[in-house]
């Protein structure tokens, strides 16, 4: 059975969620840029917005330098919006500030200080930060290794549908790691992160049930049917 590797997703989208604030003018002119695919004209804008202390614009000020867009790819600078953002509580900034300290990308890779932006993230409902922490304290990388630990992130992250935490939840409760040995939530878990597009969980869920009575197997489809995101 295999397990996500500790990768991280560095989010794309821009966050001009503050029209009708002072920012509502050049947020608009950084829309249409943005819509136009006018990247230098979009970090003009942005720029701005950043330097008065904006999180948002920080952020994604970040994500423009991490993708070379508008600007020369520059993880050094990526890393100083993150972290502008992130000490100010933008979560997506806090999760990627962590990814880049997991990857070692514009900074030494720490990652003690990638857990610390992770559970910041996390603590706010970042589903993805969730993840990358349970798969921290499974792996014992920046933590000691801690299956329950890595159990309770996992369950947050799956329960917002999360369908990599939701198979490596279906793994933990597969192999009695943090939780006791339990085919029936292995079965369930394996089921939702399947239909939710993970391949290997539609494998695992076929392997599991060749040890599962039919009554285990008709309890798990009636857990999975039932189960709803708590998004």
């Amino acid at each position: 059975m295999k397990t996500k590797p500790l990768t991280f997703l560095l989010a794309l989208t821009f966050l001009f969620l503050l029209s009708g604030s002072v920012y509502g003018g050049v947020l608009q002119d950084a829309d249409d840029a943005y819509e136009r695919g006018n990247y230098k004209e979009l970090h003009r804008l942005i720029l701005l917005l950043a330097e008065q202390g904006n999180a948002k614009a920080q952020y994604n000020l970040g994500v423009m330098y991490d993708k070379g867009q508008g600007v020369p790819q520059d993880y050094k600078e990526a890393v100083k919006w993150f972290r502008l953002s992130a000490e100010q509580g933008h979560a997506t900034a806090q999760f990627n500030l962590g990814a880049m300290y997991e990857s070692g990308l514009g900074v030494s890779q720490d990652y003690k200080e990638a857990v610390k932006w992770f559970r910041l993230s996390a603590e706010q409902g970042d589903e993805i930060a969730q993840y990358n922490l349970g798969q921290s304290y499974r792996k014992g990388l920046g933590v000691p290794q801690d299956y329950k630990e890595a159990v309770k992130w996992y369950r947050l992250s799956a329960e917002q549908g999360d369908e990599i935490a939701q198979y490596n939840l279906g793994l933990m409760c597969f192999y009695g790691q943090g939780v006791p040995q339990d085919y029936v939530s292995a079965h369930m878990w394996f089921n939702l992160s399947g239909s939710n597009g993970y391949k290997d969980a539609v494998e695992n869920r076929d392997i599991i049930e060749k040890k599962m009575s039919p009554s285990q197997i008709e309890k798990a489809q009636e857990m999975a049917k039932n189960w709803k995101t708590k998004k």
